[in-house]
């Protein structure tokens, strides 16, 4: 079996995203009334209805949505949907090759994705040989890992099971990276690493606590 191995990042991640360059505004969750709601990097952030957060309003709530006005215009969102680029900083000029993210807590930097067009929370992992996620977490993505290789995975908990298989698509912002090499975990991950096969498509610069990925052609 064919063995890989996954950076200290699996351990003890932290659910906290953060935004690519365009202005995003992503429904994280519902608490009763109030929407979970991520701006622009922040942490996600518990505001009730009439409240703003980061010049977001949240107007009403429903079920697994909410209507939120920015910059004077109202928008729905969804929970589990994609970040929605919106507001008056939300240009599309420079989308489809560049990716801007912030350090989080812990020097990390997280950001809300989608992988084969289901959004699921992620976090940039050098160390990581490949895309990597859960076992729970690619069957509720819809991905049918079990029909990938078979690997065996080093974690820090020692050797476990594990599959390796090839995503549809991998998308950050509006840029979209297709074909990518993944692995699936048989243990538990508390996010998806954003790890090479994904990273080797960018040329990566970082300045103190930014990181910038440039789609390379």
């Amino acid at each position: 079996m064919k063995k890989i191995a996954l950076s200290a990042c699996l351990v003890g991640c932290l659910l906290c995203p953060l935004a690519a360059l365009a202005q995003t505004v992503g429904l994280s969750g519902m608490l009763g009334g109030r929407a979970l709601i991520i701006v622009d990097g922040s942490a996600p952030k518990t505001v009730s209805v009439g409240d703003t957060f980061r010049g977001v309003k949240i107007v009403s709530t429903q079920g697994d949505q909410a209507l939120v006005e920015i910059a004077g215009k109202r928008h729905t969102l969804r929970v589990g949907d994609a970040p929605a680029s919106v507001g008056g900083g939300a240009g599309t000029g420079a989308s489809g090759n560049r990716i801007v993210l912030s350090a989080g807590g812990g020097g990390h930097f997280y950001t809300l994705g989608q992988i084969n067009g289901k959004s699921t929370q992620m976090v940039v992992d050098t160390g990581a040989t490949s895309v990597a996620m859960s076992a729970n977490e690619a069957q509720r993505l819809g991905v049918d890992y079990k029909s990938g290789q078979p690997i065996q995975m080093s974690t820090a908990n020692g050797v476990i099971q594990g599959w390796l298989i090839k995503l549809g698509s991998v998308r950050v912002g509006d840029v979209v990276v297709h074909n990518v090499d993944a692995a699936v975990s048989a243990g538990s991950m508390s996010v998806v690493l954003l790890g090479n096969s994904f990273l080797t498509h960018f040329q990566m610069t970082r300045a103190n606590d930014q990181m910038v990925l440039e789609k390379r052609y």
